[in-house]
């Protein structure tokens, strides 16, 4: 069950975070949310993190790339989906190589769900997700 798992949404823009919490809500996900960089390593750190982090690298109060390498140094195990404009982070290979990148595309997120549930169902193949 999608119920089961925790999506935590890092994104700079309000309207934007409670999009995606809307609709990943609808797909069954439980969603926390942060605004910035701090918000986001509180709730990594937290007794529950959690399951996967949809994060855009443009978050105030942390360098573009720093708060992944944060992330990914405290919690190496939380699979991460960069949702971003492709465009900005096409020369940084070492993002490319340790995350999953979606591009964004105003309000259709058909990619971006279809990502978040293959990179959870790769991250935790023991827990039950149905097939798309």
């Amino acid at each position: 069950m999608r119920r089961g798992f925790t999506i935590l949404i890092a994104d700079r823009n309000p309207r934007v975070r409670d999009f995606l919490k809307r609709e990943m809500i609808s797909e069954g996900y439980r969603v926390r949310l942060a605004g910035n960089g701090r918000e986001v390593l509180q709730c990594v750190n937290s007794s529950e993190p959690p399951d996967l982090l949809i994060l855009d690298l443009d978050l105030p109060d942390v360098g573009q790339t720093a708060i992944l390498e944060e992330v990914q140094e405290r919690m190496p195990t939380v699979p991460v989906v960069v949702h971003t404009f492709l465009s900005e982070y096409l020369n940084h290979p070492p993002i490319l190589s340790n995350v999953a990148l979606v591009e964004k595309e105003g309000t259709n997120i058909d990619s971006l769900k279809n990502v978040v549930l293959d990179v959870l169902r790769k991250s935790y193949p023991r827990r039950a997700l149905p097939s798309t």
